[in-house]
C-alpha cells in the first residue's frame, strides 16, 4: 500500500487543476438569487431601461468569465476568429453549459448582412418572472444579452447586444430573440479572412 492516502499538496492555489466538478445548480437556488438580482437593482433605478442596462452589466461580467473558462476547458485555450464559429459557440456550447440545452434557433437577419439573432421559446431567466403592468417592456433576457456580449467581446467580436420579446402565435408567452448587431470593423475582418 505504497502512497495509499497520500494526498499531493499545492504550493499555490492556482496550481491546483480545474476539476469539472458538478456542473448543475439547482433551479430553485438560481431562481433566488436570479430574483434577488433584479430586485436589489430594480431600488436603485428610475426605469426599465436603466433595469436592463444594469442587468446587462452584471450579465457581461458572466460572459466574459464563461468565455475564459470554456475557453480553458473545451478548447484547449484556442479562441475563434471566425464569425459563424463565434456564433456556433455561443448557441451551442456557451448556451449548454449556462441553461442545459442548445438554443432553439440560430438565424441570420434579413434586413441587415450584421445582424443575428438567437432563440428561445421559454429563456430561464424569464420563466419564473411576472413582470407588473407598469413595467411593461421590462424583460430580464437583458442579462443574457450581456453574458453574449461578454462572450463575443472577450473573444474580439464587438457588437451591440440587445433582448427583444417576440410574441408567437398561439401561445400566451412571447419567445425571446438576442439581437446581436456586430460592428463594422468584425465584418471587415470576415470579409478579409474570407
Amino acid at each position: 500500500m505504497i502512497g495509499a492516502g497520500k494526498i499531493k499538496q499545492y504550493a499555490n492555489v492556482l496550481d491546483k487543476p480545474l476539476s469539472r466538478g458538478r456542473q448543475e445548480v439547482s433551479l430553485s437556488a438560481f431562481a433566488f438569487l436570479f430574483s434577488e438580482l433584479v430586485q436589489y437593482n430594480q431600488t436603485r433605478v428610475d426605469n426599465i431601461a436603466e433595469l436592463e442596462r444594469r442587468l446587462e452589466d452584471a450579465g457581461y461580467a458572466v460572459g466574459a468569465r464563461v468565455l475564459e473558462l470554456l475557453c480553458h476547458r473545451e478548447k484547449g485555450n484556442r479562441r475563434e476568429t471566425r464569425l459563424l464559429g463565434i456564433l456556433s459557440f455561443v448557441h451551442s456550447t456557451v448556451w449548454k453549459v449556462l441553461f442545459g440545452k442548445v438554443a432553439d434557433s440560430l438565424e441570420k437577419g434579413t434586413e441587415h448582412e450584421d445582424e443575428y439573432m438567437i432563440s428561445e421559446k421559454e429563456l430561464l431567466v424569464n420563466r419564473f418572472i411576472s413582470i407588473p403592468k407598469d413595467m411593461g417592456t421590462f424583460n430580464c433576457g437583458a442579462f443574457v444579452a450581456g453574458i453574449v456580449k461578454g462572450v463575443l467581446d472577450g473573444a474580439g467580436f464587438p457588437a451591440v447586444v440587445t433582448a427583444h420579446f417576440v410574441p408567437v402565435e398561439g401561445q400566451h408567452r412571447p419567445r425571446t430573440t438576442i439581437l446581436i448587431k456586430f460592428a463594422e470593423e468584425v465584418l471587415q475582418r470576415e470579409a478579409r479572412l474570407g
